[in-house]
């Protein structure tokens, strides 16, 4: 009886070893499946002001647009709308891209991708008569959680390149740094996660076409300082401040703003008439957004 007791005790633990196992590995196999699954997000928004890389593409004015991404298996296509307001009057800014996303090692996120930013609508003025340019871009992106003790944060790092800037003739390289900390979430009825963010990066370009006068674009730093409100799940409030490194001369020499007024340091190459724009200048930006997931598919 005592053989035929541990008998059952041995085949019981072995049934319940193979259960368990069984079940991690159906877990296991369910977070691939959903790593692999076609997962798409949709997230409009509206900003105070569009900056990009601490430009405003939107003459100081607000902005909205949408955002759409769309990823399987790392492989991902995104689109993003937005309303901007330019020397040449596009209808919009719609930036196509899309790449793989996968991981490295040192428990890194990296991501391969091309863009290409095209401003439908636009009327020629002076020798512009578009602005439509591709840029390739890699980006690393790795959490920390250690690293200070209790604030943890992530760093993104991103290097891009395009062959003509703005169809300026001109190349450019980018490179960014951007850190975002957790910040203990606040303690209301329905807690909400905040961030505080802090980033810069640095713009340098090479000669503008003959066409174009042949100059240099003037090369810049812009950085970032904001803090990122989680009020639900999907809604999300950004606050930032936004400067550059650009004199109001150079900034119009980039952006070719045509609300530029005189009364600056001339140029007789770039800026003759010494205007001076401030879309490049410091600015406070608030951003309300909304993030929608679609259902995954496997």
């Amino acid at each position: 009886m005592a053989w035929r007791a541990i008998g059952a005790m041995l085949l019981a633990s072995v049934a319940c070893s193979v259960t368990v196992h069984a079940a991690d590995l159906q877990s296991a196999q369910m977070r691939e499946s959903d790593a692999n699954a076609l997962q798409i997000e949709i997230m409009p928004l509206l900003t105070s002001d569009y900056i990009y890389r601490g430009v405003s593409l939107s003459g100081r004015r607000p902005s909205v647009g949408t955002e759409i991404d769309v990823e399987r298996n790392g492989f991902y296509v995104h689109t993003e709308f937005r309303s901007v307001k330019l020397p040449t009057q596009p209808a919009a800014e719609i930036t196509l891209n899309g790449g793989y996303r996968f991981d490295g090692p040192w428990e890194t996120k990296l991501d391969l991708g091309a863009t290409y930013f095209y401003y439908p609508g636009e009327i020629p003025i002076g020798t512009t008569t578009k602005t439509n340019y591709w840029e390739y871009a890699f980006n690393i992106e790795r959490k920390f959680t250690k690293a200070v003790p209790g604030l943890p944060f992530t760093f993104d790092g991103t290097l891009a390149y395009s062959p003509d800037v703005s169809s300026t003739g001109a190349w450019g390289v980018y490179g960014e740094g951007v850190v975002t900390f957790d910040l203990p979430q606040i303690p209301l009825n329905h807690p909400i996660r905040w961030h505080l963010i802090a980033g810069a990066g640095y713009w340098r370009f090479g000669n503008t076409s003959p066409a174009q006068g042949g100059f240099p674009l003037p090369s810049y730093a812009t950085w970032r300082l904001g803090l990122t409100f989680h009020l639900t799940d999907i809604v999300k409030l950004d606050l930032s401040y936004y400067d550059t490194s650009l004199s109001r001369e150079d900034c119009f020499v980039f952006t070719g703003d045509v609300n530029a007024t005189p009364g600056g340091v001339a140029n007789a190459i770039t800026n003759p008439d010494g205007l001076r724009s401030r879309l490049c200048g410091a600015a406070f930006v608030a951003t309300l957004s909304a993030k929608f997931e679609g259902p995954k598919k496997p």
